[in-house]
């Protein structure tokens, strides 16, 4: 039988929201819409609705090693994309996972908070990641409350960006900074600084999971074979439909529609 590489696939590594808005599902999804075959590892169970988030139980960490282990040995992952992993345990066994496999492409959307915003388990998730992690990766996508948080030595948006990149990650995506009215700015930042801003117009919000669909996007495009630079600028506009066509399928937010393709045109 012949290994069928025409579709890349790719892993993601984050969590199960039930109602789909986010996580192992709206990552599925994404890749699933981007021509890729998503493979899953899932690092914590959450409760909750459209509305809210109501509890977050991580696995345990040899649970998610063997989930890991058994996706890379057995198949050509061509991107892998870390989101919410829930513990610092979790984030060590991760580590002594990728250490691995230092030639795929990883891209990391580095939730620690989910859904409690003041959680005690924060800080100490995101020193892990930025000491363990970020040196790993290809591209870390904080949005700006997460970038403050990670780089606690610097107080304006370019020097957390430094900061972070330090680290030893290849690039870093800052996203939803203000701009304009009615406006957020996206920027690429390397070694050397500044590589690109974006502009996107500020759309009502929508349930969460944006983060999540953007950098599953990014390693879905880099799976296929683009540029980081084109990877970025593709995924946000996809991300950006995707927000723009999100459905009320529920009580409480509208969920991303990333199959917003599919539509039919009113």
């Amino acid at each position: 039988m012949n290994m069928d590489t025409r579709q890349p696939i790719i892993l993601t590594i984050a969590h199960h929201d039930p109602s789909g808005s986010a996580g192992i599902a709206a990552d599925t999804e994404t890749a699933v819409s981007l021509g890729c075959h998503c493979t899953s590892v899932i690092s914590a169970i959450t409760v909750g609705d459209t509305r809210e988030l109501a509890g977050v139980a991580p696995v345990d960490e040899n649970l998610l090693v063997e989930q890991a282990r058994g996706v890379l040995e057995d198949m050509p992952v061509a991107a892998i994309k870390i989101g919410y992993l829930g513990s610092v345990e979790n984030v060590h066994a991760l580590h002594s996972v990728l250490r691995d496999y230092p030639d795929i492409p990883l891209i990391i959307d580095p939730d620690a908070t989910l859904a409690d915003k003041e959680s005690l388990l924060a800080p100490p998730l995101w020193t892990a990641m930025c000491d363990l992690l970020l040196p790993q990766a290809t591209l870390v996508a904080p949005n700006r409350r997460e970038a403050r948080a990670m780089a606690g030595e610097a107080d304006v948006h370019d020097a957390q960006a430094q900061e972070l990149l330090e680290s030893g990650c290849r690039y870093l995506l800052l996203t939803g900074v203000p701009a304009q009215a009615q406006q957020l700015e996206n920027r690429l930042y390397d070694v050397r600084g500044l590589v690109r801003q974006f502009h996107w117009q500020q759309l009502p919000p929508a349930a969460y999971g944006a983060c999540g669909t953007l950098t599953t996007a990014i390693a879905c495009h880099i799976a296929h074979g683009l540029t980081v630079l084109e990877s970025v600028n593709r995924s946000q506009q996809f991300t950006w439909s995707a927000i723009a066509h999100s459905r009320r399928l529920g009580m409480g937010r509208p969920i991303p529609n990333r199959l917003f393709w599919t539509c039919k045109d009113d």
